[in-house]
């Protein structure tokens, strides 16, 4: 599995519009058939810049999915974002590969 991790820092002046923006554009990404799963998080850190930080983690089952949203839909899908918000949002994206997953052991004596 990996992880293609976006982390956004959104200017509180377009908070609100951002996060209605955001919750019908990851359903987009998702549309796209190469991730399983999306979820969002807040970043529970205070920026010296300000704002309001999120990370949206999409999971894609293969590297090859992760290249094909790439190759096929990353640009214009990047591109929707930063046309509309412009320079009141800042984004950084990590790619995480999962190794193992860990649960906690049931005792149920």
């Amino acid at each position: 599995m990996y992880i293609y991790n976006v982390t956004v820092n959104v200017d509180e002046s377009i908070h609100a519009e951002w996060l209605v923006w955001i919750e019908n554009h990851i359903p987009e990404v998702l549309a796209t058939g190469h991730f399983l799963s999306a979820k969002m998080t807040q970043v529970l850190v205070e920026e010296e810049m300000g704002g309001i930080t999120y990370s949206i983690q999409y999971t894609a089952k293969t590297k090859e999915d992760l290249d094909n949203y790439y190759n096929l839909s990353a640009e214009k899908l990047r591109g929707d974002g930063m046309k509309k918000f412009a320079d009141k949002m800042l984004a950084f994206r990590t790619e995480l590969k999962v190794i193992k997953e860990f649960y906690p052991v049931s005792n149920n004596n």
